[in-house]
């Protein structure tokens, strides 16, 4: 592989500090690595460079300085514009570098960085997560991986310094391509928690008593115990934002196009999301889809 990961020797360099990017270098700083950041929005990292990290003013700076470099970002375009554009991450990569996108963005894409990496002696990584703001800063994250074996296990004590459940899924582009079925089981489980909730409170029962036996029962699951109870107390902030599960259901429609396969179910909850979005809220946190059916029935979940 040409590098070792230890602490002592293995540089890691990371670009994109939000609300699950900053939990999730965090986590490797406090393994004693040294860390060269980057994010368009220098605040955002502020906790990491009080933690030790070093800023680069790009993403080719914190490949020039790094060894492993991950990232986690909004959109395709970005992470495009992060590993291929001029300043570019492959621009400042060695031989021998890894290259890690935990970003949720579309196979095509993960397959597309891994072929121009391997022309460069870089390996590269597809490694999208799921758990949310929660699982990032608990170290708690499902992590999807795609990529060549070997360098999967290289790479496996820094992944596991983010996530319980991490799953090599096959060749370049096969972790994306699991995290589409993830994003489209959570689109069919959102609006079902979001449903039962008002049905509940239209039928005048206690929510939370209602959550209790519901959620003990053949109905439970991660939203219903996570995101229920914040709904509940009209807590929209994001764990992961509506304007980026917008993006994933539209690539998982996309993908599903080219396969020839109809997804009806996905579909809805794509429109009602863009209603969501519509509203204003593109910036709130997933649950607020029960903002768009409030909207639609002209009442309030209170």
């Amino acid at each position: 592989m040409g590098i070792t990961i230890n602490p002592e020797r293995t540089k890691i360099g990371w670009v994109g500090t939000g609300v699950m990017g900053r939990w999730m270098c965090q986590h490797i700083i406090n393994l004693g690595y040294s860390a060269t950041v980057y994010s368009r929005t220098k605040e955002k990292a502020q906790p990491l460079l009080d933690s030790g990290a070093m800023w680069a003013d790009d993403p080719r700076k914190v490949a020039e300085a790094s060894d492993v470099i991950f990232t986690i970002v909004g959109f395709p375009p970005d992470v495009r514009e992060v590993y291929l554009g001029d300043n570019g991450i492959l621009k400042g990569t060695k031989t021998g570098d890894i290259i890690v996108d935990m970003t949720t963005t579309e196979p095509s894409l993960a397959q597309e960085i891994y072929e121009q990496a391997r022309r460069r002696g870089v390996s590269s990584i597809d490694a999208p997560v799921s758990g949310g703001d929660v699982g990032a800063r608990e170290a708690r994250l499902s992590i999807m991986v795609g990529g060549e074996s070997e360098v999967v296990e290289t790479i496996m004590p820094l992944l596991e310094a983010m996530g319980k459940n991490i799953v090599h899924q096959g060749a370049a582009g096969a972790g994306q391509h699991t995290k589409m079925c993830n994003q489209i089981t959570i689109a069919g489980t959102m609006i079902g928690v979001c449903e039962g909730l008002f049905y509940g409170y239209k039928a005048g029962l206690d929510l939370k008593t209602m959550l209790s036996s519901i959620s003990g029962g053949a109905a439970a699951c991660w939203a219903l115990s996570n995101l229920a109870p914040r709904i509940l107390e009209r807590d929209f902030d994001p764990g992961f934002f509506v304007e980026h599960f917008i993006k994933d259901m539209g690539i998982a429609l996309d993908e599903a196009e080219k396969m020839d396969m109809s997804l009806p179910g996905l579909a809805l909850v794509h429109q009602l999301y863009l209603a969501v979005k519509a509203q204003g809220h593109g910036r709130l946190g997933t649950q607020a889809l029960m903002l768009a059916l409030e909207q639609m029935s002209n009442a309030k979940v209170d």
